[in-house]
């Protein structure tokens, strides 16, 4: 007896139950990584100024060097997700050891560059001479889990094509508590001070590595997959990073600009502007994770060569970027009266502050779908074309940007150029979606 089809409402219901099952824990998990800086500068700031200035440095240094390469949990998971989709799980665990070799590689060259580099890195930053020692000893101690950290990347990607949201969640958890739970012990119980906050964070970070090696192993084994190292397959995932790499430095350029050009403005405007940064970061967060859900199933349909659920699938996800950005808008007008005062008490960056945050608020449901669509073609494998769209965007972006001081213009100004970019974007992404060149089905793009 032949099977009904199913209703476009059924299949509408199939799509969200594997959104928010894979959206929900990744957001959890991503929300969890910041608190690891929260808890080092909660701790460090009762050292004192100096410590907590030299943390501060230390701490912008070592995300700069880690979110370069989020390409290894981006790529991986695509890599990943499109073997699952083909049925063969024991290329899809060897896919992912390519990758967590290539960040065991990635970490190691980054080690053996700051430790000797720090003290000129450090100067670079403008670090004062007695935030300077503090800034050195941090990031010389916290460089050792770069290589842990970098694991953790590629690790969560290979789990994320797996469609396993929930063990990074659970990881990132104990983690965190391992790392407050280290750093008062170190800090205060042992009196190593800003050195023991940074002990702290290295050994919270390679016991995340290590639950995450013993999940991926385990897998390997139950499926007979091999752990040694294979040149052919790290030199692949390296490749594949490479695209991402550029939309990541770009996008990284683009976030730079804009708070240059909030310094010039003054220190109220620059002041408005981080405060906003932070919140739209926050954002970020709620829309990356139906990003990262897109990157998995959008990787699996492909792998499963059903180039048709892939298309539907990501018409449901833009659809849920588009509420969910209207929704974070509504929210920021409604709760603004709440939150400001929590960030400033000076009037004059609280007046210099709100204009720019609604048009932040406005420029929300053009974020949801950006986020949406960026996670698609990653997880389609469609990185050149990302990277050629970013550096339109930031090539759009910069001359915009520069020329809002020579106008007079604000920070309203700035953030209306920053939606801009995001238009840009929404745009290039939404032209390649529609064009379906990034549907190429299979286990290997």
């Amino acid at each position: 007896m032949t099977q009904a089809p199913a209703t476009p409402k059924a299949v509408r219901r199939q799509h969200d139950r594997e959104i928010i099952s894979l959206a929900v824990p990744a957001f959890g998990a991503l929300v969890a990584e910041p608190l690891f800086l929260m808890v080092d500068s909660a701790i460090v700031g009762h050292l004192g100024t100096p410590q907590l200035a030299g943390l501060a440095i230390a701490a912008a240094l070592l995300a700069t060097a880690v979110s370069v390469f989020v390409f290894l949990a981006y790529a991986t998971t695509a890599a990943v997700a499109r073997r699952v989709g083909a049925g063969d799980l024991q290329a899809a665990i060897r896919q992912g050891m390519d990758g967590i070799w290539l960040a065991l590689l990635l970490g190691g060259a980054v080690v053996a560059l700051t430790l000797p580099s720090a003290p000129w890195l450090v100067d670079i930053f403008g670090a004062s001479d007695t935030a300077a020692p503090y800034a050195i000893t941090y990031l010389r101690i916290s460089s050792l889990g770069i290589p842990a950290m970098l694991v953790v990347l590629a690790a969560t990607g290979v789990l994320r094509g797996l469609q396993d949201t929930r063990t990074p969640l659970y990881v990132a958890i104990a983690g965190f508590a391992a790392n407050a739970a280290l750093n008062v012990g170190l800090v205060y119980g042992a009196g190593l001070g800003i050195a023991g906050s940074a002990w702290g964070t290295v050994i919270a970070q390679c016991g995340m590595a290590a639950a995450y090696l013993v999940v991926v192993v385990r897998g390997a084994r139950r499926h007979g997959a091999s752990l040694r190292p294979d040149a052919a397959g790290i030199r692949a995932s390296a490749q594949a990073g490479v695209p991402l790499l550029v939309r990541t430095l770009s996008l990284r350029a683009v976030l730079m600009i804009a708070t240059a050009v909030a310094a010039r403005l003054g220190d109220a405007e620059v002041a408005a502007h981080q405060i906003i940064l932070s919140l739209w970061s926050l954002m970020a967060f709620a829309l990356d994770a139906i990003a990262i859900a897109g990157q998995a199933i959008i990787g699996r349909y492909l792998g499963a060569d059903d180039a048709e659920g892939a298309r539907q699938v990501c018409r449901r996800m833009v659809q849920w970027g588009a509420v969910s950005g209207v929704v974070l808008g509504v929210l920021i007008v409604i709760a603004r009266p709440l939150f400001i005062p929590l960030f400033t008490g000076d009037t004059t960056v609280q007046d210099t502050l709100l204009p720019a945050l609604l048009v932040v608020a406005v420029s929300q449901p053009i974020s949801g779908v950006v986020f949406v669509l960026d996670g698609v073609l990653m997880g389609a494998g469609d990185g050149p074309y990302l990277a050629w769209a970013m550096l339109l965007t930031l090539a759009v972006f910069a001359p915009v940007a520069l020329v809002v001081p020579l106008l007079g213009g604000g920070l309203t100004a700035l953030w209306w150029a920053m939606t801009l970019m995001m238009t840009v974007r929404m745009l290039t992404l939404w032209l390649r979606s529609r064009s379906g060149r990034w549907i190429v089905t299979g286990a290997t793009l």
